[in-house]
């Protein structure tokens, strides 16, 4: 067993419709359920935020969704509320075989720190047990889908490179914000680091 298909926050709210809807982001649902079976374990994540949590643009007054603002762990864009716990924009989406699931992995918890990598939260020092959890399973290559490809699925394609797995990212299976060339730039810092695209 040394395989794993990350399956990157397919939720209600990052979906047509959402609170923060990517576009299209529901259409790679069909051909993630079926990718899931070719691989020893699937991993799915889920961004489960507390309400007033500190990267909603609500939480500070005057601010505009979509601005940059500095927290103590560096630059964090201040996002509409979206995937708030227990809602029903923090459900994944309805299609996604979330039974085939081995593991689900709750990150954005702490009201203080947005995160947005499946490894790490945004200080990059707090750990969310997903690397002690694949390497107790002998689990040495990844592959990764989902959204938004240039923030979550990024960070955490970036994460596990550095950690020392092998990482694959489907683009064709994640969809972007693509928020001021984030899309671009997210492509061109995986590869720099070793993401197979």
């Amino acid at each position: 067993m040394s395989t794993a298909l990350i399956v990157i926050d397919i939720q209600k709210d990052f979906c047509p419709g959402g609170a923060l809807a990517v576009p299209e982001g529901d259409l790679i649902v069909p051909e993630v359920n079926a990718l899931m079976t070719q691989f020893d374990a699937v991993i799915l994540t889920q961004d489960w935020h507390p309400a007033g949590h500190s990267s909603f643009a609500s939480s500070h007054p005057g601010a505009a969704p979509m601005s940059l603002i500095d927290m103590p762990y560096g630059p964090q864009v201040l996002w509409p509320d979206h995937c708030i716990q227990g809602s029903d924009g923090a459900n994944f989406h309805p299609d996604l075989a979330v039974d085939r699931a081995d593991l689900i992995i709750r990150k954005g918890y702490n009201p203080a720190i947005d995160s947005y990598s499946a490894f790490f939260e945004n200080d990059h020092t707090t750990p969310t047990g997903l690397e002690g959890y694949l390497k107790s399973r002998g689990i040495t290559q990844l592959t990764m889908v989902g959204l938004a490809l240039d923030f979550c699925v990024n960070y955490s394609a970036v994460d596990a490179a550095q950690l020392g797995f092998s990482v694959t990212v489907r683009p064709d299976l994640c969809r972007a914000i693509d928020f001021d060339g984030s899309k671009v730039r997210a492509l061109a810092g995986m590869a720099d680091v070793g993401v197979t695209l």
